[in-house]
């Protein structure tokens, strides 16, 4: 996922990816542990964009606060 991407999404639009990003992170975590996960690197990768829209987030929130 692409920063100007999450930038361009709403507040409520980033709360429903975040929501999405953390339960793909859950099965990634679960398919790695029953040793199913083809790509280990899928779990890194969903964690960097759940830090991108948590940041993106946080910016919109103390933009707002201004």
């Amino acid at each position: 996922m692409k920063v100007e991407d999450i930038r361009k999404m709403s507040t409520e639009e980033l709360n429903s990816e975040l929501s999405s990003l953390k339960e793909e992170l859950f099965k990634l975590r679960f398919q790695h542990a029953t040793n199913q996960l083809e790509n280990p690197a899928q779990i890194a990768q969903v964690k960097r964009d759940i830090a991108r829209v948590m940041t993106i987030k946080r910016e919109q929130e103390l933009a707002a606060n201004k």
